[in-house]
């Protein structure tokens, strides 16, 4: 275990992402006691604030307090030093620790700085590697070029959340509830969705909506009587023939049929997601995706043939026993089918993860990632015609890389960059979403958030349709 004492509570989440990134195999603790005797402490580090001092194991770094984010530049920086000292190693982020990096270059880009500009800045500030300012530029240009046709000011779209899946995956995180246990209440919570969406179409009714998403969880562990009811409300409440993208996560292979996919094609959606994670059985197989390799090509079959003609596909690094070659392998398989969009995680693991809190039991398996198994998906992305559009970064990363989408000219997926760079209002309805409420192209930005538990949403949806309303009556002025 790693402790990390301070003087007094601030910045304890920075602190803990940059240490736990040196160290991802680590317990890191933080508190303002002294490191605890009966347990076995690797190494202490000591943090002291003090008037216009920082004091980092006995060495002091000049602070102004009264600016918080240099503050917070400025510990990083000191942390990430004296750590990259002990350990020997560097980090591809550098300092960076948040979720959101191509924030920085594509804010840059819209103020006007150059490519060199950009590349100092990340550099000076953040000890960002050359090759990932390299991958931020490019991402950041892409996204330029993509958002120059929204609307932020008079634009919003609608995320909606259907917390069910067939079942929980070993690295899953997400708030998802079986299936099977449900289905008798899927009406119930239609219904629900149906009060967010009548509200939420007549508080939006003077604003164009740009993207509709339905993600999860799974959507489609829905039956296809409940999916058809789904969409049809979606067709009755928004205006679905202004949409610039109308994306399914049909995901799972095992959840989708030929007739959950005609529904689909008899309602506008326009983008599909069709998730394998890997193409190495054995894998699926101990991560719980109950469902074949073959599953995966005879759904994607399926889909082309009732014409989609924008499928995504997800895949993810560093599962427990594969190998490069596994990644390699599954890569050639996909490539056989050249999707539209991929899209490549990085493995992180959640604390809520049974991956994570059952690990003994998993700890015999190799869990790796590295650039090289990035290079070889970008390798893949580029043969199939695609190139890097988004990327994001999640806590615990495996190798503390990224998760990136690559899409072919024109297939990009327009809602992955304004949930990830914040620059538009997003109506998020059903249980455990939340509506980020965006002013100023960004600058502000808040959350409202609906309840986790399905049967309390189902049970508080007018509360939380209140909630809504007095937000955007306070946040965005729209009512």
């Amino acid at each position: 275990m790693i402790y990390i004492k301070l003087n007094e509570d601030n910045f304890e989440y920075d602190i803990y992402s940059l240490v736990k990134a040196f160290y991802p195999k680590e317990d890191v603790r933080i508190g303002t006691d002294e490191a605890p005797v009966d347990e076995d402490v690797s190494f202490t580090m000591d943090v002291k604030y003090a008037d216009h001092v920082l004091t980092l194991d006995g060495k002091e770094v000049e602070i102004d307090y009264s600016n918080r984010p240099d503050t917070k530049n400025r510990l990083k920086l000191a942390i990430y030093k004296s750590l990259s000292e002990r350990t020997g190693k560097t980090l591809p982020w550098g300092t960076l620790t948040g979720i959101r990096p191509t924030k920085i270059s594509l804010g840059m880009i819209e103020e006007g700085a150059s490519d060199d500009e950009i590349t100092s800045y990340m550099k000076d500030t953040y000890l960002t590697s050359q090759e990932k300012i390299d991958l931020s530029l490019e991402v950041s240009h892409k996204e330029h070029e993509l958002l120059s046709k929204i609307d932020y000011d008079n634009g919003y779209s609608v995320y909606i959340g259907i917390p069910f899946c067939p079942s929980t995956c070993l690295y899953c995180s997400f708030t998802s509830y079986p299936i099977g246990l449900w289905m008798k209440k899927l009406d119930d919570y239609i219904d629900a969705l149906e009060k967010e969406m009548a509200f939420t179409a007549e508080a939006c009714k003077n604003k164009s909506l740009t993207t509709i998403y339905i993600g999860g969880g799974t959507p489609t562990s829905l039956d296809a009587e409940h999916l058809e009811r789904l969409l049809s409300l979606i067709d009755k409440y928004f205006d679905t023939k202004s949409l610039l993208e109308y994306t399914i996560e049909a995901g799972r292979p095992d959840s989708i049929t030929y007739e959950k996919l005609q529904v689909m094609k008899n309602h506008p959606v326009s983008r599909i997601s069709i998730n394998p994670q890997t193409m190495n059985q054995k894998t699926l197989d101990l991560i719980g995706r109950f469902h074949k390799v073959e599953d995966i090509h005879r759904v994607y079959g399926w889909a082309k043939e009732l014409g989609f003609g924008n499928i995504n596909m997800d895949l993810i690094l560093g599962l427990p026993g594969e190998t490069i070659e596994d990644v390699q392998y599954t890569l050639s398989e996909v490539e056989k089918l050249s999707p539209d969009n991929l899209t490549v995680h990085s493995l992180a693991l959640k604390h809520s993860a049974r991956l994570n809190y059952d690990k003994e039991a998993y700890e015999d398996y190799l869990v790796e990632n590295s650039q090289k198994h990035m290079d070889i998906c970008l390798e893949a992305a580029r043969r199939m015609d695609m190139e890097p559009y988004y990327l994001y970064r999640q806590k615990n990363m495996a190798a503390n890389l990224e998760n990136i989408g690559y899409a072919k000219e024109g297939k990009e997926g327009l809602y992955n960059i304004l949930i990830m760079e914040e620059k538009q209002t997003i109506m998020a309805l059903g249980c455990g979403t939340a509506c980020k409420f965006v002013t100023d192209h960004g600058k502000t930005v808040t959350r409202c958030e609906n309840v986790k538990d399905v049967q309390l949403y189902m049970d508080r949806i007018d509360e939380m349709i209140e909630r809504k309303r007095e937000r955007l009556r306070e946040d965005l002025k729209w009512l």
